[in-house]
């Protein structure tokens, strides 16, 4: 029991010392002011902004009760820790207690600027048309799943389905804690090798697939867009083979005409709010072409600027000749393949978090 006792204390002292890294007092001043703001007569009046607050008031809120809750488990275990008899138990809540502790001392690597907040997650096929249009489909599933294991939300922004089958494209809006910092370095080229089902004689074949994350920018302030450059039209919202699913025009196609950039939504049934979250996927995109600008420029001095491509392969799955899936980045593989498609990906980004933060 001494052991136990002298474990429990030891995370204790660990959990004070994350308080103040994690900035949980000025965490909670925050939220104060953030529900301050949410009670007042006009705080509904501008959907959109009250909505970001909302979230923002969630998320705050899950990481300071889970801190609080830890805290408070660690001082009733310690109450509990003279009772002989629970001694069993008491290794069990212990050892529970220093995953949790390991948990937030993670959230130490992810403390960039973006890395709390939401995210997009974009999706493209690669060339090897239905095979790799598949391939992408596989890949949306998974994501979903892991957004699904973390208790994240998810919204389809857009989806452009292929003639057979799978995606040529997706933009998917995931919102949770830290959802941007676990999945911005998932952004690259996925590979898969197997058996394809789309030919007779199973032939084995390889599929790429291009992964973007990029962040959501609520601060409009950040990205300005003028509106006289934004070439903005609607048209009928369809389903796979261009069958058409609504009898007006809810889609959106936005074109930012200074960078050609373009964005189409049409997952909601308003066209409102296919423009809202049209305006929401281009800032993102806006975003990214300007830190790619200036990751090229501060490059330049220091060799060769790798921009973000379809030669800069991350990953692979083989689930033929053999199965495995390997991080080309961190060197973490799996001879199991199925629960990673099914969005067991935990070891995958955390490798790659802790290595690129480092």
């Amino acid at each position: 029991m001494e052991t136990l006792v002298a474990k429990l204390q030891a995370s204790k002292k660990k959990l004070l010392g994350l308080e103040s890294k994690l900035n949980l007092e000025e965490k909670r001043k925050k939220l104060r002011s953030l529900i301050s703001k949410s009670v007042k007569s006009d705080f509904w009046q501008d959907i959109t902004a009250a909505n970001a607050v909302m979230e923002k008031i969630s998320s705050l809120k899950k990481e300071i009760e889970a801190f609080d809750s830890l805290k408070e488990r660690i001082t009733t275990t310690l109450e509990l820790g003279q009772e002989e008899s629970l001694e069993t138990d008491l290794e069990k809540e212990v050892a529970e207690i220093e995953k949790e502790i390991e948990k937030l001392e993670f959230n130490l690597f992810l403390n960039g600027k973006y890395d709390a907040g939401a995210t997009i997650l974009s999706l493209h096929a690669g060339q090897g048309g239905t095979e790799a249009m598949d391939w992408a489909a596989i890949l949306l599933r998974m994501y979903l799943r892991f957004a699904e294991r973390k208790g994240w939300k998810t919204n389809l922004l857009s989806e452009t389905r292929g003639d057979e089958a799978g995606i040529k494209s997706a933009d998917v809006e995931i919102s949770g804690l830290y959802a941007y910092g676990f999945l911005k370095n998932e952004a690259g080229t996925h590979r898969l090798v197997r058996q394809s089902p789309f030919n007779a004689n199973n032939l084995r074949q390889t599929s790429f697939a291009l992964v973007e994350i990029l962040p959501i920018i609520e601060d409009i302030k950040e990205v300005v867009i003028n509106p006289d450059d934004l070439e903005i039209e609607t048209f009928r919202a369809s389903g796979p083979g261009g069958q058409n699913v609504q009898k007006v025009e809810t889609a959106v196609r936005v074109r930012h005409k200074s960078t050609g950039t373009t964005v189409t939504t049409q997952s909601q049934r308003s066209q409102a709010q296919n423009k809202e979250n049209a305006l929401k996927l281009l800032r993102a995109k806006l975003f990214k072409l300007e830190e790619e600008r200036k990751q090229a420029e501060e490059k330049k001095l220091k060799g060769a600027y790798i921009a973000a491509s379809w030669g800069n392969q991350i990953r692979s799955y083989v689930l033929h000749p053999y199965k495995m899936v390997k991080d080309l980045r961190t060197g973490v593989e799996t001879g199991d393949p199925l629960p990673v498609l099914d969005g067991d990906l935990d070891k995958f980004i955390e490798a790659e978090i802790k290595i690129s933060e480092q």
